[in-house]
């Protein structure tokens, strides 16, 4: 079986979206299932229930053959050496500056159908489902009759245990802890996440008490664009006795927030503020996507989606 265990992550660097094709599906996929006592349900709330793995249907496209492709979207840096893209802004900065052009989901599904492919599953790389998967969620729903079939899968983390699902969050932390130094009780580790202003921000909550849950202590979660920030969280190392920090970020790529916000030489760098405060820095510039255990959970993700179109 040619798997997305094998092939989804050469997205990583330098590809938004690309066509392959695939063996047998692998039994199940994390999708909500409205209770059986409802009997006649309304559009309006089968979009409702759209939770989890998502799975289209176009009636009138069904006497078409299969021609499966998968679409891989994922946030993207204007780093070069860790790139893939949903941000138009991203997008728009490299052609200005670099005259290169890559396409956007929209642009990738309309040359997919233009080559005739007739079933797609889409995967995210997104961390946790916030305004940048509600975008993916958006082009699914856009582009989902345009194909015989489409699904998407997940973010990372989307599940926490509920529904009989996976405690997702505790699975991403347990896989991201092999990174994590040894900690003695004066040391403190800082993961940084993005942040959005989605309502979603509150996964960071959930991070830190499965955190707490998991027995790690002095680790803690902040955000550079969204809550806890860092001046929030410089209380609770004080709090907690801590004199040497080390700031690693939890985003799917180690690119801007993580080289020049986190761990810069300018004044407004955290590195630079946590020094101001008295604490010893050290970074850890490797993002998510470097760990094999976090890719192994990317690749389920995908495999999810995957696995939804063979069905």
């Amino acid at each position: 079986m040619i798997s997305v265990k094998k092939q989804a992550l050469t997205v990583s660097a330098a590809l938004a979206a690309f066509a392959l094709t695939f063996g047998a599906p692998v039994l199940g996929h994390a999708a909500y299932q409205l209770n059986p006592e409802v009997k006649d349900a309304t559009p309006a709330l089968k979009e409702a229930s759209a939770i989890g793995v998502r799975t289209h249907n176009t009636e009138a496209l069904q006497n078409l053959p299969n021609k499966d492709a998968m679409v891989v979207m994922s946030f993207g840096t204007t780093y070069k050496d860790t790139r893939a893209f949903t941000s138009h802004i991203i997008r728009d900065r490299i052609q200005q500056k670099e005259g290169i052009t890559y396409p956007t989901p929209e642009e990738a599904l309309a040359e997919l159908k233009k080559d005739g492919y007739t079933r797609v599953a889409l995967a995210s790389l997104d961390v946790i489902p916030g305004m940048e998967y509600n975008y993916d969620a958006a082009v699914y729903n856009l582009y989902k009759d345009n194909f015989k079939k489409m699904t998407l899968g997940t973010s990372l983390m989307y599940w926490m245990g509920q529904e009989n699902q996976t405690d997702q969050v505790i699975e991403t932390l347990k896989a991201v802890q092999s990174q994590f130094p040894k900690l003695g009780k004066e040391d403190g580790l800082l993961i940084m996440a993005h942040g959005t202003p989605d309502p979603s921000n509150a996964y960071y909550s959930v991070i830190q008490d499965r955190i707490h849950t998991l027995g790690m202590k002095n680790v803690f979660v902040y955000t550079v664009e969204g809550t806890p920030n860092l001046e929030q969280v410089i209380p609770q190392l004080k709090l907690h006795g801590i004199k040497h920090v080390t700031l690693m970020p939890f985003m799917m790529v180690a690119g801007d927030h993580a080289n020049n916000d986190m761990a810069g030489n300018e004044p407004d760098s955290h590195k630079s503020i946590l020094e101001k405060e008295g604490f010893k820095v050290d970074t850890y510039i490797h993002g998510l996507g470097e760990n094999p255990n976090i890719r192994k959970l990317f690749v389920e993700r995908a495999n999810e989606s995957w696995d939804a179109l063979q069905k």
